[in-house]
């Protein structure tokens, strides 16, 4: 398959777009929409965002040190694209996408009532590398909606109808294609098979 080579970018796609709620002492509370979101660290859970120096909400989380991450929706994706392309200096973001704050458990930002899952994050580290600044955080609570949660309170994510950000455009989720490790149990299974058939004598 023939193939062109670009100068270097960032194509790493999908991401997931993330709206990520600050705010200060005596202040409304912010919200930015972020691509550049990732998981760092599971023991300690840590995850980091990149965020422009330009931004309002840059200044606000490093003088706070914290921010709460919120998952996407379909149902949020207006006010996912709507709050990555206004500034909190110049609008209340919560008020004109008619979102509701919630109070987080461990740190003094609220997340959004409306996202099904809320990462609370305190700062420990902030590396400057070009155009955005990373803020590497640790992940001090996680609150998530009951209604993700089944019976035995397993978290079932695929009925938030979360959104991805691949190349300037938003996307929902397409269907399941496996379950993590799925490919080690097919190969057991089919070696079960195989020793479970008799020997042809």
């Amino acid at each position: 398959m023939k193939k062109q080579t670009w100068r270097a970018g960032n194509m790493l796609y999908p991401v997931p777009a993330v709206m990520v709620t600050c705010k200060r002492k005596n202040e409304k509370a912010n919200i930015i929409t972020v691509a550049w979101a990732g998981t760092v660290c599971s023991d300690p859970a840590m995850v980091s965002i990149s965020v422009r120096k330009s931004r309002y909400s840059h200044e606000i989380i490093s003088e706070t040190k914290e921010f709460v991450v919120n998952l996407t929706t379909k149902q949020l994706a207006k006010a996912t694209d709507y709050c990555g392309v206004k500034s909190g200096r110049d609008i209340d973001k919560f008020k004109e996408m008619n979102l509701h704050t919630q109070e987080s458990t461990k740190i003094e930002t609220p997340g959004i009532l409306e996202s099904p899952v809320n990462i609370e994050c305190k700062v420990v580290n902030v590396l400057e590398l070009g155009t955005h600044d990373m803020f590497i955080a640790e992940v001090v609570a996680v609150d998530v909606n009951e209604d993700l949660l089944d019976e035995k309170g397993s978290l079932h994510l695929d009925k938030a109808d979360l959104i991805a950000y691949a190349h300037g455009q938003y996307f929902s989720l397409g269907k399941e294609l496996g379950r993590f490790g799925f490919s080690v149990r097919k190969n057991i299974k089919n070696k079960a098979k195989k020793k479970s058939k008799p020997k042809k004598k």
